[in-house]
């Protein structure tokens, strides 16, 4: 399995959906399929299904296709799945919250292992698997479990400071809710930022364009 930074974003974000689509096939009991078949099921050409695992060494055999697990098994691993990387939730709002009891980090690669605010009246209160810590603390937490990500639930005033702290801390990646744009600061890092209003403005687009039509 090569490491290749010349691998393209839009290759990149499409191996989740492989990954999600190869597990619901395992689930119905389907263990080998074609790319011609599994093209016609993702909507997606065979020779794109092919260029992209093309990315990564190929996988499957001439005239008998993809093992379903299997590809799944190694998607998994290009993806990092099997690697539990530690990560920390800095922002126990309603958005902290509800990452923190509905998104399985574990299934993603991830273990949840702390998760911080500033708000002093919720400290050491329960979410999930774990208690909330008062974000005074996360120095000293850091130096002793080591996380490597951090996932930001932060009003954006509050974010470069944190960001400043968690860098110092030898963490380099983060999955950014916050709406700061990291990356203006900070070059030799890694970062997914979820703008929540950009994508219901993409959604509103395909709307206006759809309904304008009828």
């Amino acid at each position: 399995m090569p490491k290749n930074s010349n691998i393209s974003n839009p290759v990149i974000r499409r191996l989740p959906r492989y990954y999600r689509f190869l597990g619901e096939l395992a689930k119905q009991g389907i263990s080998k399929i074609s790319s011609r078949e599994l093209s016609e099921k993702m909507k997606l050409t065979a020779s794109q299904i092919r260029q992209d695992l093309n990315c990564f060494g190929g996988f499957g055999q001439q005239g008998y296709g993809y093992n379903v697990a299997e590809l799944r098994c190694e998607i998994g691993k290009i993806l990092g799945v099997d690697k539990g990387r530690k990560a920390i939730l800095i922002g126990a709002g309603n958005l902290g919250t509800a990452l923190a009891m509905h998104i399985n980090f574990e299934k993603s690669g991830c273990k949840l292992v702390g998760i911080f605010d500033s708000n002093k009246s919720i400290e050491n209160n329960p979410l999930g698997d774990l208690t909330i810590t008062d974000i005074s603390k996360l120095e000293e937490f850091c130096k002793k479990h080591n996380p490597e990500i951090a996932v930001l639930c932060i009003p954006k005033s509050a974010t470069k400071d944190i960001v400043d702290r968690l860098i110092a801390l030898n963490i380099r990646c983060f999955w950014n809710f916050s709406h700061y744009d990291i990356n203006i600061d900070y070059g030799n890092i890694i970062v997914e930022n979820v703008h929540l209003g950009d994508s219901l403005l993409t959604l509103s687009y395909g709307v206006n364009n759809l309904l304008s039509e009828e």
